[in-house]
């Protein structure tokens, strides 16, 4: 949070800020910054959470059963949607799921209260768009690898009628190119939007109180509730967003394994 004359900024948050100059590579300067801090961390969140969860025990505990669980749910989001191979994406996948889920929920952490600014990296396009971009990758590989040119048959839909043969392979084609697009700005939106809005409510909170008591009750103290509300939705929209992310990228490799 940025103030400067009682004012705050709600788009500080997202500024990257260089910790570590890093290193030179090709006449670019390769830094670490808090967007890389943060990836990380979720890592290594991650790699914490699958490891206390792949105990193999007979009678599972409750971590074991939500690494258990979460990789199931995954399963079977593959299976309903891709078919029965759908199994072999489902280290990617699980992995893409579980890494965004961490990486939103990170940044909703209340560390500010110790002096430390959580950076929810998810609310970058930089970053959302290397991850659609991967997910629309190997949709193209495996198109490809598994049918050769006859991947193109996926712009022509069956049942196309004769007279649109022109039309339709267009719009299909824009429709595809677009995929990538639009499955990294619908995160990056989502998570962008939370942000700024938690960001100005504590803006209402902090002026409201600093401009006396009366504001502090008729302003901070609405404002402060309806923070709370937020902050339950913005937990709720981070693991929805994960879940998306996840889904579109299954049905999208449904599209070029079957050719849908």
């Amino acid at each position: 949070m940025a103030a400067g004359g009682g004012k705050i900024d709600p788009m500080h948050q997202f500024e990257v800020q260089t910790l570590w100059q890093g290193f030179n590579l090709g006449g670019h300067q390769i830094a670490f910054t808090n967007s890389a801090l943060w990836m990380c961390l979720a890592v290594v969140a991650l790699v914490v959470f699958m490891a206390g969860g792949l105990s193999g025990r007979l009678v599972p505990n409750r971590w074991q059963m939500m690494v258990e669980g979460s990789a199931r749910f995954v399963d079977n989001m593959l299976s309903a949607n891709v078919g029965p191979e759908g199994k072999r994406y489902v280290p990617y996948v699980f992995s893409l799921f579980m890494f965004i889920l961490f990486a939103n929920l990170l940044g909703l952490l209340p560390l500010g209260l110790v002096g430390v600014h959580p950076f929810t990296f998810t609310s970058h396009f930089t970053v959302t768009g290397v991850l659609a971009v991967m997910s629309f990758s190997i949709v193209l590989i495996v198109g490809f690898w598994r049918h050769g040119l006859h991947f193109f048959s996926l712009f022509v839909p069956h049942g196309t009628p004769l007279w649109l043969i022109w039309l339709i392979p267009v719009i299909e084609f824009v429709s595809f190119m677009v995929r990538p697009f639009s499955l990294g700005l619908r995160l990056f939106v989502a998570m962008t939007a939370g942000h700024v809005l938690l960001e100005v409510l504590s803006g209402f909170v902090i002026n409201s109180t600093n401009a006396g008591a009366g504001f502090g009750i008729g302003v901070g103290i609405p404002s402060f509730i309806l923070m709370i509300g937020i902050c339950a939705l913005e937990l709720l929209v981070a693991a929805i967003q994960a879940y998306v992310f996840a889904l579109l990228t299954s049905l999208y490799i449904n599209d070029a394994v079957n050719l849908h």
